[in-house]
């Protein structure tokens, strides 16, 4: 007979990512004896020590605890989707998801798609992660999120991609810089000024494969693995870059102008899609989902009323009206 709860397991894990009781408890949002009396109630049942307890260095799981812990986090996975398999009866959408999303974009679109969709939808529980492409196959394969945000950058044979929108790629220069007055750019307009490289795994290799298809090697001055960073960068006068999602504002995180031009020449876009597994579009919830963020790219995030609702009347003169028709105004 089972005498352990899912509220003992849940206690267990949280213990086991946080390192600490004390951590858990707030994480969990519940008193630090009630999360140690679980703990001491699992190692009875299971009668194996979960933790070994370091005063200095909180607790870390034992051999043991780090196999349980794993198997935990499948019931307790397994125990949300009775939560959405009961929507799915009933015809209502509810219940747990986990959404990742490409870390290059989450901060235009995710948190405006998310908003939109817990309103449509109430009873669902949303968490996000931004991860970079490698990380959100990972998360899938590990069913650590349910849907992703991403690029078609890597296309595993066993994960689904659900295509939503093509980003051409542009350039980003300083204004003062001596290809900013020109209407468009090439990659060998580029070849010889310094660039910043976008240093996330496959997005580099992106980039640099338009100046291989021409022939040409870029001059990398800089390489950064936030976006952020490198808008300030060229903004800064460093050097170029190159990417897919254009600045709401037109401008750097640090508040200096950009100039943004359309690169020439038949560049393949990178195309924003969803990506599942297979057993994850089973579900209501992530099918509700789909549906959901297809119509709301397609409406909100292509038309630009996303970005204005971001940007504010005062940032919208400072959009980049030189961008490519397909690049969204987010």
């Amino acid at each position: 007979m089972v005498r352990y709860t899912l509220r003992q397991l849940e206690y267990f894990v949280a213990v086991g990512e946080a390192g600490s009781i004390t951590l858990a408890a707030a994480r969990v949002n519940v008193s630090s004896p009630s999360i140690s009396a679980a703990i001491s109630q699992l190692e009875t049942e299971f009668g194996l020590p979960l933790f070994v307890r370091q005063h200095a260095q909180g607790l870390s799981l034992t051999q043991a605890g780090r196999r349980l812990i794993a198997q935990a986090r499948t019931v307790l996975r397994e125990a949300d989707r009775l939560v959405d398999l009961a929507g799915d009866i009933s015809g209502q959408v509810r219940g747990p998801l986990d959404i990742g999303c490409m870390v290059t974009f989450a901060q235009v679109v995710l948190p405006a798609l998310r908003r939109d969709f817990v309103t449509a939808f109430p009873e669902v529980r949303l968490t996000q992660a931004e991860l970079d492409a490698t990380g959100i196959v990972a998360a899938l394969r590990r069913a650590e999120i349910d849907v992703a945000l991403t690029y078609d950058l890597l296309m595993p044979p066993d994960l689904r991609f659900v295509p939503l929108i093509d980003l051409p790629p542009f350039v980003m220069l300083p204004p003062d810089h001596r290809l900013a007055t020109r209407e468009a750019v090439s990659v060998r307009d580029l070849a010889e000024e310094p660039m910043i490289l976008l240093d996330l795994p496959h997005s580099n290799d992106y980039f640099l494969s338009f100046f291989q298809e021409a022939g040409l090697r870029p001059q990398i001055a800089e390489r950064s693995r936030d976006l952020a960073v490198v808008r300030s960068l060229v903004a800064n006068g460093f050097g170029y870059s190159l990417a897919n999602m254009r600045p709401v504002t037109g401008a750097a995180p640090d508040g200096r102008p950009l100039r943004i031009l359309p690169l020439e020449g038949d560049l393949r876009p990178m195309r924003m899609g969803l990506m599942t597994t297979p057993q994850a579009e089973t579900t209501s919830v992530v099918r509700s989902f789909v549906d959901f963020a297809r119509d709301w790219i397609q409406e909100d995030f292509r038309n630009g009323r996303v970005a204005r609702a971001t940007a504010g009347p005062q940032a919208a003169p400072a959009l980049d009206r030189d961008a490519p028709p397909q690049a969204p105004k987010a």
